[in-house]
């Protein structure tokens, strides 16, 4: 077991973390634009300012001057330093670890192959590299799990009903995680995850509405709508995999016939032309080979469908794309800007598309920012 942190996060009340929150997403703020956008009182901004510089979270910086006579008003802005946050990413033969700061600013990463796929074993190793990581990281406050599965139940105690790659089905692992480390453990679905990380601090910072589509061995989406990630009933929405495409085609892993999933994966491509692996295929149809070209076109084609679909119903200001089978989209942004206007409701307005740069780390990077969002 961990020992007793020497420090850990203090307990904010609400007036504290919207102050703190609101530093931390916009960058530097004066104290009157503070009070302007919380709709408190400059007395009161001014005493939870000072507890929060009290605390260490915040510094003030130079004074602003105001339009108009009165004093100028100090800036503050986010200490990064002031604590850390660590993020496991859990595929099904490896663990990646990553170490933010306070604004979400990678600081450490590291990479562990899992010693079996035996519950006990997958919490005992995120221990261990917990502990190696305490001593030059001291402020780790909280901790965030992500892995390709369903999530359900409260925050803080979410556990996993189930995760193909791992063979779990109904594991607490947030309460098991706490117990081995101690710390305050947030669990997600891996691309959930990414999404409401980026929506805080990466591509989607700004955006109230946006989807997220990750796509490699699958694909799948996350929403964000109001601001808020929706998790759904049942802990599984943006499952996109299995849309219909066609009537014809080829089959998925699952027996689908003309399904998202039978076009637009990486192994969904290579099964497409065997024996060619996915970036020689990619690589080909860039230089006009044909069949590789009709490959690529129908994998374009069907996350054309996914993004219609989600612009539709949603109305979502932004997709950003990313994943290790981000290449598929990158190869023709034409191809896939005139799929989505075939696909999508006439009354509809198709938003911008962020092809995103992905290594595998952005996960581990995700789930420290769910540790992030936990304590906030």
């Amino acid at each position: 077991m961990l020992h007793t942190p020497s420090w850990s996060w203090p307990t904010l009340h609400d007036a504290q973390r919207s102050v703190l929150l609101e530093v931390l997403m916009h960058g530097s703020r004066s104290r009157a634009e503070l009070a302007h956008r919380t709709g408190m009182s400059r007395a009161s901004l001014s005493r939870l300012s000072r507890d929060l510089v009290d605390l260490g979270f915040v510094t003030e910086g130079e004074a602003q001057a105001r339009p108009g006579r009165g004093r100028p008003s100090e800036t503050l802005r986010v200490r990064a330093d002031a604590a850390q946050f660590a993020g496991f990413k859990l595929t099904g033969d490896a663990l990646y670890a990553a170490v933010v700061d306070l604004s979400a600013t990678v600081i450490d990463t590291v990479e562990h192959p899992l010693p079996s796929r035996e519950i006990d074993d997958v919490v005992d190793l995120i221990g261990r590299v917990l502990e190696e990581m305490k001593p030059a990281h001291p402020r780790i406050s909280a901790v965030g799990v992500c892995l390709a599965g369903d999530v359900v139940g409260a925050e803080g105690h979410r556990r996993i009903v189930g995760s193909h790659f791992l063979g779990w089905e109904n594991v607490p692992l947030a309460d098991l995680v706490r117990a081995r480390t101690g710390l305050a453990t947030e669990i997600g679905n891996d691309v959930q995850s990414l999404t409401a990380a980026h929506h805080w601090f990466g591509a989607g910072k700004g955006a109230s509405s946006l989807a997220l589509i990750g796509l490699g061995a699958g694909i799948g989406a996350g929403l964000v709508v109001g601001d808020e990630p929706i998790r759904g009933a049942h802990g599984h929405p943006g499952k996109v995999g299995h849309l219909r495409v066609s009537d014809s085609g080829p089959t998925c892993d699952r027996g689908h016939v003309g399904c998202v999933s039978a076009f637009v994966t990486i192994p969904a491509v290579e099964r497409a032309l065997e024996g060619l692996p996915f970036e020689e295929i990619l690589r080909r149809a860039s230089e006009g080979d044909e069949e590789c070209s009709v490959v690529v076109g129908a994998a374009l084609r069907a996350l054309g469908v996914v993004i219609a679909n989600l612009v539709s119903i949603v109305d979502i200001e932004k997709v950003i794309i990313t994943g290790e089978g981000l290449p598929i989209a990158a190869a023709s942004p034409g191809l896939l800007n005139a799929a989505v206007a075939e696909a999508l409701d006439p009354a509809a307005e198709a938003p911008p598309i962020d092809l995103h740069p992905f290594q595998f780390a952005d996960y581990a990077w995700a789930a420290a920012v769910s540790a992030v969002r936990l304590v906030l």
